[in-house]
Protein backbone atom coordinates (compact mmCIF):
# COMPACT_ATOMS: atom_id res chain seq x y z
CA UNK A 1 0.00 0.00 0.00
CA UNK A 2 1.37 3.81 -1.47
CA UNK A 3 -0.51 6.76 0.13
CA UNK A 4 0.06 9.37 -2.95
CA UNK A 5 1.22 12.80 -1.99
CA UNK A 6 1.18 15.55 -4.23
CA UNK A 7 1.56 19.56 -3.88
CA UNK A 8 -0.80 21.81 -5.71
CA UNK A 9 1.55 24.14 -7.43
CA UNK A 10 2.54 27.93 -6.22
CA UNK A 11 5.21 28.34 -4.13
CA UNK A 12 5.59 32.26 -2.87
CA UNK A 13 8.15 34.28 -4.90
CA UNK A 14 11.06 36.01 -3.10
CA UNK A 15 11.12 39.47 -2.67
CA UNK A 16 13.72 40.65 -4.97
CA UNK A 17 11.91 38.80 -7.94
CA UNK A 18 8.11 40.04 -6.96
CA UNK A 19 9.87 43.70 -7.10
CA UNK A 20 11.34 43.18 -10.52
CA UNK A 21 7.98 41.52 -11.69
CA UNK A 22 5.79 44.87 -9.87
CA UNK A 23 8.13 47.09 -10.90
CA UNK A 24 9.52 45.89 -13.93
CA UNK A 25 10.81 49.86 -14.85
CA UNK A 26 13.62 49.15 -12.39
CA UNK A 27 15.83 47.50 -14.60
CA UNK A 28 15.92 44.10 -13.08
CA UNK A 29 17.74 41.40 -15.00
CA UNK A 30 13.92 39.30 -15.05
CA UNK A 31 15.29 36.19 -17.19
CA UNK A 32 18.00 35.99 -14.97
CA UNK A 33 15.69 35.93 -11.93
CA UNK A 34 12.95 33.78 -13.04
CA UNK A 35 16.34 31.40 -13.99
CA UNK A 36 17.74 31.41 -10.15
CA UNK A 37 13.71 31.45 -9.00
CA UNK A 38 12.90 28.04 -10.82
CA UNK A 39 16.41 26.77 -9.67
CA UNK A 40 16.46 27.47 -6.18
CA UNK A 41 12.36 25.96 -5.92
CA UNK A 42 13.08 22.96 -7.34
CA UNK A 43 15.96 22.30 -5.06
CA UNK A 44 13.75 23.33 -2.42
CA UNK A 45 11.24 21.19 -3.38
CA UNK A 46 13.30 17.88 -3.85
CA UNK A 47 14.99 18.48 -0.19
CA UNK A 48 11.31 17.99 1.22
CA UNK A 49 11.22 14.42 -0.03
CA UNK A 50 8.30 15.51 -1.85
CA UNK A 51 7.83 12.64 -4.49
CA UNK A 52 6.01 14.76 -6.88
CA UNK A 53 7.04 18.57 -7.67
CA UNK A 54 6.19 21.69 -9.73
CA UNK A 55 8.16 24.05 -10.45
CA UNK A 56 6.79 26.60 -7.55
CA UNK A 57 4.88 28.89 -10.60
CA UNK A 58 7.50 31.23 -10.40
CA UNK A 59 6.95 32.47 -13.87
CA UNK A 60 3.62 32.66 -14.02
CA UNK A 61 2.11 35.95 -13.47
CA UNK A 62 -1.14 34.36 -11.65
CA UNK A 63 -2.48 30.47 -11.92
CA UNK A 64 -5.70 31.91 -14.00
CA UNK A 65 -4.17 34.64 -16.73
CA UNK A 66 -1.30 32.66 -17.73
CA UNK A 67 -2.67 32.02 -21.04
CA UNK A 68 -3.79 35.76 -21.25
CA UNK A 69 -0.34 36.84 -21.30
CA UNK A 70 0.99 38.98 -24.39
CA UNK A 71 -2.70 39.56 -26.04
CA UNK A 72 -3.51 42.34 -27.62
CA UNK A 73 -7.22 41.71 -27.55
CA UNK A 74 -7.87 42.46 -24.22
CA UNK A 75 -9.31 45.05 -22.24
CA UNK A 76 -9.57 45.37 -18.43
CA UNK A 77 -12.90 45.93 -16.86
CA UNK A 78 -13.75 42.19 -16.73
CA UNK A 79 -15.55 39.97 -13.54
CA UNK A 80 -14.72 41.03 -10.09
CA UNK A 81 -13.59 38.36 -7.32
CA UNK A 82 -14.17 39.55 -4.03
CA UNK A 83 -12.30 38.43 -1.06
CA UNK A 84 -13.40 38.11 2.48
CA UNK A 85 -10.80 40.46 3.63
CA UNK A 86 -12.07 43.17 1.30
CA UNK A 87 -9.51 42.90 -1.74
CA UNK A 88 -10.50 41.78 -4.77
CA UNK A 89 -9.03 40.74 -8.48
CA UNK A 90 -10.34 41.23 -11.66
CA UNK A 91 -10.56 39.53 -14.81
CA UNK A 92 -10.35 41.00 -17.93
CA UNK A 93 -12.46 40.93 -21.28
CA UNK A 94 -11.75 39.79 -24.82
CA UNK A 95 -12.45 42.12 -27.33
CA UNK A 96 -12.01 41.24 -30.34
CA UNK A 97 -11.65 37.06 -32.33
CA UNK A 98 -10.28 34.42 -32.38
CA UNK A 99 -9.45 33.89 -29.33
CA UNK A 100 -6.01 32.10 -28.97
CA UNK A 101 -3.68 31.52 -25.89
CA UNK A 102 -0.67 33.94 -25.52
CA UNK A 103 1.17 31.79 -23.83
CA UNK A 104 0.76 27.79 -22.58
CA UNK A 105 1.59 26.00 -19.68
CA UNK A 106 4.08 23.08 -21.33
CA UNK A 107 6.26 25.73 -20.82
CA UNK A 108 6.58 26.01 -17.60
CA UNK A 109 6.91 22.21 -17.23
CA UNK A 110 9.83 21.72 -19.73
CA UNK A 111 11.94 25.14 -17.68
CA UNK A 112 11.12 22.66 -14.49
CA UNK A 113 11.89 19.04 -16.20
CA UNK A 114 15.43 20.58 -17.34
CA UNK A 115 16.58 20.82 -13.99
CA UNK A 116 15.05 17.67 -12.17
CA UNK A 117 14.77 13.49 -12.33
CA UNK A 118 11.83 13.67 -10.09
CA UNK A 119 8.23 13.64 -12.00
CA UNK A 120 7.30 16.86 -12.59
CA UNK A 121 2.99 17.95 -12.48
CA UNK A 122 1.82 20.83 -13.88
CA UNK A 123 -1.16 22.93 -13.26
CA UNK A 124 -3.43 24.69 -15.72
CA UNK A 125 -6.68 26.72 -15.83
CA UNK A 126 -10.12 25.91 -16.57
CA UNK A 127 -12.16 26.71 -19.25
CA UNK A 128 -15.10 27.53 -17.16
CA UNK A 129 -12.98 30.18 -16.15
CA UNK A 130 -11.78 31.25 -18.96
CA UNK A 131 -14.74 31.55 -20.26
CA UNK A 132 -15.81 34.57 -18.42
CA UNK A 133 -14.26 36.75 -20.39
CA UNK A 134 -16.39 37.13 -23.01
CA UNK A 135 -18.54 39.79 -22.25
CA UNK A 136 -22.19 39.37 -22.14
CA UNK A 137 -23.32 42.57 -24.44
CA UNK A 138 -21.39 40.00 -27.20
CA UNK A 139 -18.72 40.72 -29.70
CA UNK A 140 -19.41 42.00 -33.25
CA UNK A 141 -18.72 39.34 -35.76
CA UNK A 142 -17.41 37.04 -32.97
CA UNK A 143 -20.23 34.70 -31.38
CA UNK A 144 -20.12 33.49 -28.27
CA UNK A 145 -20.41 30.22 -29.93
CA UNK A 146 -17.34 30.70 -31.89
CA UNK A 147 -15.27 31.86 -29.01
CA UNK A 148 -16.54 28.82 -26.80
CA UNK A 149 -15.01 26.79 -30.20
CA UNK A 150 -11.69 28.16 -29.73
CA UNK A 151 -11.30 28.35 -26.15
CA UNK A 152 -12.33 24.74 -25.87
CA UNK A 153 -9.83 23.85 -28.54
CA UNK A 154 -7.19 25.52 -27.01
CA UNK A 155 -7.52 24.35 -23.30
CA UNK A 156 -7.28 21.13 -24.94
CA UNK A 157 -3.81 22.20 -26.41
CA UNK A 158 -2.59 22.96 -23.38
CA UNK A 159 -3.37 20.08 -21.48
CA UNK A 160 -2.43 17.71 -24.54
CA UNK A 161 0.83 19.63 -24.75
CA UNK A 162 1.73 18.65 -21.27
CA UNK A 163 0.67 15.43 -21.22
CA UNK A 164 3.05 15.05 -24.40
CA UNK A 165 5.98 16.44 -23.06
CA UNK A 166 5.77 14.04 -20.03
CA UNK A 167 3.69 15.74 -17.02
CA UNK A 168 3.10 13.33 -13.91
CA UNK A 169 -0.12 14.94 -13.47
CA UNK A 170 -2.25 17.84 -15.33
CA UNK A 171 -4.15 19.34 -12.69
CA UNK A 172 -6.73 22.17 -14.07
CA UNK A 173 -7.71 24.82 -11.29
CA UNK A 174 -11.44 25.15 -10.92
CA UNK A 175 -11.41 27.52 -7.82
CA UNK A 176 -14.10 29.41 -9.38
CA UNK A 177 -16.81 26.09 -8.82
CA UNK A 178 -17.33 26.88 -5.48
CA UNK A 179 -17.91 30.11 -5.98
CA UNK A 180 -20.32 29.48 -8.52
CA UNK A 181 -22.65 28.93 -5.79
CA UNK A 182 -22.18 31.91 -4.04
CA UNK A 183 -23.27 34.19 -7.09
CA UNK A 184 -25.91 31.44 -8.18
CA UNK A 185 -27.12 29.16 -5.33
CA UNK A 186 -29.65 27.46 -7.49
CA UNK A 187 -26.37 25.51 -8.93
CA UNK A 188 -27.25 26.23 -12.45
CA UNK A 189 -24.16 27.87 -13.41
CA UNK A 190 -22.19 25.50 -11.47
CA UNK A 191 -23.63 22.81 -13.62
CA UNK A 192 -22.90 24.82 -16.77
CA UNK A 193 -19.21 24.67 -15.46
CA UNK A 194 -19.23 21.23 -15.48
CA UNK A 195 -19.98 20.44 -18.83
CA UNK A 196 -17.59 22.83 -20.27
CA UNK A 197 -14.85 21.18 -18.37
CA UNK A 198 -16.22 18.10 -19.26
CA UNK A 199 -15.92 18.92 -22.67
CA UNK A 200 -12.59 19.46 -22.97
CA UNK A 201 -12.06 16.30 -20.72
CA UNK A 202 -14.24 13.95 -23.09
CA UNK A 203 -11.73 14.92 -25.63
CA UNK A 204 -9.35 12.44 -24.14
CA UNK A 205 -8.96 9.03 -23.65
CA UNK A 206 -9.51 6.62 -20.14
CA UNK A 207 -5.82 6.40 -19.95
CA UNK A 208 -4.96 10.69 -20.40
CA UNK A 209 -8.20 11.11 -18.13
CA UNK A 210 -5.99 9.15 -15.47
CA UNK A 211 -3.13 11.48 -15.52
CA UNK A 212 -5.54 14.29 -15.12
CA UNK A 213 -7.03 15.96 -12.09
CA UNK A 214 -8.81 18.84 -11.00
CA UNK A 215 -8.41 21.29 -8.01
CA UNK A 216 -10.63 23.19 -6.07
CA UNK A 217 -10.78 25.39 -2.69
CA UNK A 218 -12.56 28.72 -1.51
CA UNK A 219 -9.80 30.45 -3.04
CA UNK A 220 -6.62 31.25 -1.07
CA UNK A 221 -5.08 34.91 -1.88
CA UNK A 222 -3.20 36.91 0.60
CA UNK A 223 -4.88 34.76 3.31
CA UNK A 224 -8.03 35.23 1.87
CA UNK A 225 -11.05 33.26 0.76
CA UNK A 226 -13.66 34.27 -1.73
CA UNK A 227 -16.22 31.47 -0.93
CA UNK A 228 -15.56 29.13 2.09
CA UNK A 229 -19.24 29.66 3.45
CA UNK A 230 -20.32 28.00 0.61
CA UNK A 231 -21.40 24.54 1.93
CA UNK A 232 -19.12 21.54 0.54
CA UNK A 233 -22.21 19.17 0.39
CA UNK A 234 -23.62 21.36 -1.92
CA UNK A 235 -20.94 21.32 -4.26
CA UNK A 236 -18.97 18.22 -3.70
CA UNK A 237 -22.09 16.06 -5.53
CA UNK A 238 -21.77 17.94 -8.76
CA UNK A 239 -17.80 17.87 -8.66
CA UNK A 240 -17.63 14.29 -9.02
CA UNK A 241 -19.35 14.92 -11.92
CA UNK A 242 -15.99 15.66 -14.12
CA UNK A 243 -14.56 13.07 -15.65
CA UNK A 244 -10.94 12.88 -14.45
CA UNK A 245 -9.17 10.31 -12.04
CA UNK A 246 -8.44 12.03 -9.15
CA UNK A 247 -9.31 15.62 -6.95
CA UNK A 248 -7.46 17.67 -4.94
CA UNK A 249 -9.06 19.10 -2.06
CA UNK A 250 -9.15 21.60 0.04
CA UNK A 251 -10.08 19.56 3.88
CA UNK A 252 -7.58 21.19 6.24
CA UNK A 253 -9.30 24.83 6.72
CA UNK A 254 -12.42 23.79 6.91
CA UNK A 255 -14.26 23.84 10.11
CA UNK A 256 -16.18 20.12 10.25
CA UNK A 257 -14.21 17.41 8.63
CA UNK A 258 -16.18 14.95 8.90
CA UNK A 259 -19.07 16.23 7.34
CA UNK A 260 -17.09 16.67 4.18
CA UNK A 261 -15.33 13.79 4.52
CA UNK A 262 -18.82 12.00 4.48
CA UNK A 263 -20.20 13.56 1.48
CA UNK A 264 -16.90 12.89 -0.83
CA UNK A 265 -17.22 8.56 0.74
CA UNK A 266 -20.57 9.28 -0.80
CA UNK A 267 -20.34 10.56 -3.84
CA UNK A 268 -16.37 9.74 -4.97
CA UNK A 269 -17.22 7.24 -7.64
CA UNK A 270 -14.91 4.24 -8.07
CA UNK A 271 -12.23 5.21 -10.76
CA UNK A 272 -11.60 8.33 -8.88
CA UNK A 273 -8.98 9.63 -6.25
CA UNK A 274 -9.40 11.76 -3.50
CA UNK A 275 -6.24 13.74 -2.63
CA UNK A 276 -7.41 15.19 0.38
CA UNK A 277 -6.04 18.41 1.81
CA UNK A 278 -3.97 18.24 5.07
CA UNK A 279 -1.86 21.47 5.11
CA UNK A 280 -4.19 25.05 6.37
CA UNK A 281 -2.04 27.04 3.73
CA UNK A 282 -3.97 30.06 5.21
CA UNK A 283 -2.59 29.60 8.58
CA UNK A 284 1.13 30.39 9.24
CA UNK A 285 1.43 27.98 11.48
CA UNK A 286 3.58 24.76 10.54
CA UNK A 287 1.84 21.74 11.15
CA UNK A 288 3.33 18.88 12.97
CA UNK A 289 3.98 15.74 10.87
CA UNK A 290 2.07 14.06 13.64
CA UNK A 291 -0.90 16.17 12.73
CA UNK A 292 -0.59 15.62 9.24
CA UNK A 293 -0.72 11.74 10.17
CA UNK A 294 -3.82 12.26 12.16
CA UNK A 295 -6.15 14.08 9.56
CA UNK A 296 -4.80 11.44 7.21
CA UNK A 297 -5.93 8.43 9.43
CA UNK A 298 -8.83 10.31 9.65
CA UNK A 299 -9.94 10.48 6.49
CA UNK A 300 -9.03 6.83 6.26
CA UNK A 301 -12.19 6.15 8.18
CA UNK A 302 -14.45 7.21 5.02
CA UNK A 303 -12.51 6.78 2.53
CA UNK A 304 -10.93 3.47 0.98
CA UNK A 305 -7.07 3.60 1.40
CA UNK A 306 -6.38 2.97 -2.43
CA UNK A 307 -8.61 5.99 -3.47
CA UNK A 308 -6.93 8.34 -0.65
CA UNK A 309 -4.00 10.68 -1.21
CA UNK A 310 -2.57 14.00 0.18
CA UNK A 311 -2.47 17.23 -0.39
CA UNK A 312 -1.84 20.95 0.54
CA UNK A 313 -5.27 23.37 0.85
CA UNK A 314 -4.34 25.22 -2.21
CA UNK A 315 -1.24 26.51 -3.65
CA UNK A 316 0.61 29.11 -1.64
CA UNK A 317 0.90 31.83 -3.78
CA UNK A 318 -1.62 31.41 -6.61
CA UNK A 319 -0.86 35.04 -7.67
CA UNK A 320 2.62 36.61 -8.32
CA UNK A 321 2.59 39.50 -5.59
CA UNK A 322 0.90 37.62 -2.40
CA UNK A 323 3.53 37.92 0.13
CA UNK A 324 1.24 36.64 3.03
CA UNK A 325 3.27 33.27 3.10
CA UNK A 326 7.09 33.10 3.52
CA UNK A 327 8.97 30.71 1.13
CA UNK A 328 10.61 28.76 4.09
CA UNK A 329 7.01 28.30 5.61
CA UNK A 330 5.65 26.73 2.65
CA UNK A 331 8.19 24.46 2.48
CA UNK A 332 8.24 23.63 6.04
CA UNK A 333 4.35 22.78 5.59
CA UNK A 334 5.21 21.01 2.30
CA UNK A 335 7.86 18.71 4.35
CA UNK A 336 4.97 18.09 7.34
CA UNK A 337 3.05 16.79 4.88
CA UNK A 338 5.39 13.87 3.30
CA UNK A 339 6.24 12.90 6.47
CA UNK A 340 2.60 13.04 7.92
CA UNK A 341 1.63 10.99 5.12
CA UNK A 342 4.55 8.39 5.32
CA UNK A 343 3.57 8.24 9.66
CA UNK A 344 -0.41 7.64 8.40
CA UNK A 345 1.00 4.83 5.67
CA UNK A 346 3.14 3.03 8.03
CA UNK A 347 0.23 2.74 10.57
CA UNK A 348 -2.56 2.07 8.03
CA UNK A 349 0.20 -0.83 6.82
CA UNK A 350 0.36 -2.48 10.42
CA UNK A 351 -3.18 -1.84 11.24
CA UNK A 352 -3.69 -4.11 7.95
CA UNK A 353 -1.42 -6.73 8.73
CA UNK A 354 -2.62 -6.73 12.35
CA UNK A 355 -6.69 -7.91 11.32
CA UNK A 356 -5.15 -10.02 8.04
Amino acid sequence: MKLATEPIGSIPRTPELIAAITAPANGADLRSLYEKAISETISAFEQTGSPVITDGEQTKSSFATYPLEGLTNLSPEGMTINFEDGHSRQLPLITSGPFRYGNFAVKYLKAAQQQTKLPVKQAVISASALSLIYPQGGIEGYSQAEFMTDLLNECEKDIRQCLEQGAYKVQMDFTEGRLSLKLDPSGGVLKHFIDVNNQVFNRFGAADREKLGVHVCPGGDHDSTHSADVDYADFLPQLFNLNVGSFYLQLASEPDHVKVLKTIKQYLKPNQKAFIGVIDVLNPKVETKEEVRDRVLEAAHYIPVDQLGTTDDCGFSPFCDDVSTTRETAFAKIKARVDGTKLAEAQLIHEQQETA
